[in-house]
């Protein structure tokens, strides 16, 4: 299936031009995260995927700005698989392609998160109050730092197959040591309908808590999205951005599906790392 750029109102003009309006923005916002469903239909780097990814961009620039959460992390999608790999030498190329046709397919549901939320952020605020510029505070590079260590450094450091969601943290934690964020470590404890709530890490200069999930065995997919739902409704009523990573041994079949619910929910991101 080809993404058909040619019913949609606005022409190239429009995409050289800053003078976005917010009704304007937030249809371009929406039109854009909906071609992505098409597109994991054709292959990664085609023509239909090159020509709406430098849309994006430039939207994403023009609108939100290259400080923004949004545009930096578009900006790091690799569309590419990640990490090492052992595949046969007779269809070596070819299990290879898969693999970066499946991260492809990975980074397109992420990107229709991004336009998603800035669609519901232009909503809420309008286009002059959702730009951020090169010159914005440290939070903004705090929240992409987080977000790059999960996204694309975890699974490089993760060397032997993780036993508990704790090994994973450790590691996770390795990494953060390299980095000036503060933070803390099931240190918190937020109380919610009767029950506490412990955060695997806190950042509470970024308004952010990231919590891991380690899917280990095919019963366990069910659960943690239970899981992440449950922790949402506790964790928002303290911090405004939700991270959750979810470390997958194998057992979570379809990425897009499994993420597909929290799409939606303004500044919580779903992270599916594949071991």
């Amino acid at each position: 299936m080809r993404a058909d750029f040619s019913k949609h109102k606005a022409d190239e003009g429009d995409l050289r031009s800053p003078q976005w309006t917010t009704p304007s923005a937030i249809t371009e916002a929406k039109y854009l995260a909906e071609v992505t469903r098409s597109l994991d239909k054709v292959n990664r780097f085609s023509d239909q995927h090159t020509k709406w990814y430098l849309r994006t961009l430039r939207f994403l620039r023009e609108v939100v700005g290259e400080a923004s959460d949004a545009y930096k992390l578009f900006w790091c999608l690799g569309w590419r698989h990640t990490g090492r790999i052992i595949v046969p030498a007779f269809d070596a190329p070819i299990h290879i392609e898969n693999l970066n046709q499946r991260a492809y397919a990975n980074d397109l549901a992420t990107a229709r998160g991004i336009l998603q939320d800035v669609a519901l952020q232009l909503e809420k605020a309008g286009v002059g109050k959702v730009y951020h510029g090169k010159n914005t505070g440290p939070e903004s590079s705090g929240l992409i730092t987080v977000l790059n260590l999960a996204q694309t450094r975890l699974r490089k450091a993760v060397h032997a197959r993780p036993e508990h969601e704790k090994d994973v943290q450790d590691i996770f934690e390795t990494l953060l040591v390299a980095t000036d964020l503060e933070y803390s470590r099931e240190v918190e404890r937020i109380e919610y309908s009767s029950k506490a709530y412990i955060p695997d890490f806190s950042f509470a200069k970024l308004d952010l808590v990231v919590e891991f999930k380690l899917c280990k065995e095919a019963e366990r997919e069910k659960k943690i999205i239970a899981e992440i739902n449950d922790d949402i409704r506790a964790y928002q009523t303290k911090y405004g951005n939700l991270l959750f990573v979810v470390y997958d041994l194998g057992f979570i079949r379809d990425v897009e599906k499994f993420v597909r619910p929290f799409e939606e929910k303004s500044l919580i991101l779903v992270c599916v790392v594949k071991h």
